[in-house]
């Protein structure tokens, strides 16, 4: 699922290892420089990781025959574990990969739950 590496967003120069920006020979505090294609391909696989989960925890609900509140619950923790791998994929620097929590976080929460609830159709009527 995460063989893909997030790409670094913020440019050379201005990242140090706590993830704060440093100050420039002139005394001026520097703003973050983003990368926009490292930053769009970080999106990408963050999209694309909340979709592969909600098929898969789909399949899964559907199987187990969780249905009404218990599949919403087993969704939100299957999103939640995905958001937990995926903070922990950026070796919890996120300012490094993206500009802010809310990206790993809420991006994409609640786009896979139709595939997650079409997901568990298909798998509760055909093995129910």
């Amino acid at each position: 699922m995460f063989a893909v590496e997030l790409q670094k967003v913020v440019m050379a120069g201005h990242d140090n290892s706590n993830g704060s920006t440093e100050k420039s020979s002139s005394g001026m505090d520097d703003l973050p420089t983003f990368n926009p294609e490292n930053m769009q391909n970080n999106m990408k696989i963050i999209l694309y990781s909340r979709t592969f989960m909600a098929i898969i925890g789909g399949v899964i609900a559907g199987i187990l025959g969780l249905t009404s509140l218990t599949g919403f619950i087993f969704y939100f923790l299957v999103m939640a574990m995905t958001s937990v791998a995926l903070t922990a994929k950026a070796k919890f620097s996120i300012h490094s990969y993206f500009d802010s929590w809310n990206r790993i976080l809420l991006d994409g929460f609640f786009g896979g739950l139709m595939v997650f609830w079409e997901s568990v159709e298909g798998s509760i009527s055909r093995f129910w």
